[in-house]
């Protein structure tokens, strides 16, 4: 096998896992792929043989790429038009099945990442949900490792208080979901009522593309409402499909047959705490196929 070759089989047998790195720490799958492209054109010039650990390599490289993408990120967001959310990813059973990933990649957690400093978050992925050492993290965002043990907990301090609640178990979140979606599309406001929670959130994310809200709608009562006059305001026939979006239990909306949008749920208590809507077509290239995540 010679050099090229070796390479490429460590970059593939890593390539969930970057992909899950570089996503954790930009929200988006389209300039996460980007990333593992730049990951992979700097990984192919380096010695292996000076290389002992091509995981951590790798996981270097991509963070430090990562960092560069997230500051240009911070400057797209500032013109966005509305509120801004993740890019839905409609992923394997597998990442449900691994509640700590699953919850890390949550459309709620991933909100909270975005409030941290660039490599504030990149120092909590690392560290918080992939249990990369210090020494590593510290090579990966070129600081020292007591600077970044400082980094960590004051972003882990940053991350629990404002962390969502517990999420609901999976029989829960089926429950409440099952019966959000049955009162949506029958337009049974009492029903919607009935499951959402008082303080319940709608983030819409249309891109300037779509239309959604632009600013989040908070309480139960203007959502419900809102919700059941969206579908009898259109011509074309409204379809909610169940999906594992993001690690859980989401609904793919299609019009006439055609994807139009994505809801991911926030369930807390058997109630429906929080809602994402994400329209913008540009953010829904990868609900077509499912996604890998790996730790």
């Amino acid at each position: 096998m010679d050099a090229r070759d070796s390479a490429t089989a460590a970059f593939v047998a890593h390539r969930n896992l970057l992909f899950t790195v570089a996503y954790e720490m930009l929200g988006s799958a389209v300039d996460a792929e980007d990333v593992l492209q730049e990951t992979w054109l700097r990984w192919v010039d380096v010695e292996l043989g000076t290389v002992r650990d091509h995981r951590a390599y790798l996981v270097r490289i991509t963070t430090r790429q990562a960092l560069t993408r997230l500051r240009t990120l911070g400057r797209r967001k500032e013109s966005y038009v509305g509120s801004w959310l993740p890019e839905p990813l409609l992923t394997t059973p597998d990442v449900a099945d691994d509640v700590e990933l699953a919850e890390s990649v949550s459309m709620a957690m991933l909100l909270v990442l975005d409030t941290l400093a660039p490599t504030e978050r990149a120092v909590f992925v690392l560290r918080d949900v992939f249990d990369v050492g210090y020494d590593e993290i510290a090579e990966a965002v070129g600081r020292s490792p007591a600077t970044v043990r400082q980094i960590a907990h004051r972003a882990r301090a940053h991350v629990s208080a404002r962390r969502p609640g517990p999420a609901s178990s999976p029989a829960e979140h089926r429950q409440a979901l099952d019966a959000f979606r049955t009162a949506v599309e029958t337009g049974d406001l009492q029903g919607l009522l009935d499951v959402l929670a008082p303080d319940v959130v709608l983030v819409g994310d249309g891109g300037g593309v779509r239309q959604a809200v632009l600013r989040p709608i908070t309480g139960a009562d203007k959502v419900a409402r809102l919700l059941v006059a969206g579908p009898s305001r259109l011509s074309a026939t409204v379809s909610l499909h169940p999906a594992q979006v993001n690690g859980h239990p989401s609904l793919v909306v299609r019009l006439d047959g055609e994807l139009d949008s994505v809801v991911a749920l926030r369930i807390g208590d058997g109630r429906v705490t929080g809602l994402y809507a994400v329209r913008n077509p540009e953010k829904l290239s990868h609900m077509t196929e499912e996604t890998t995540l790996r730790r």
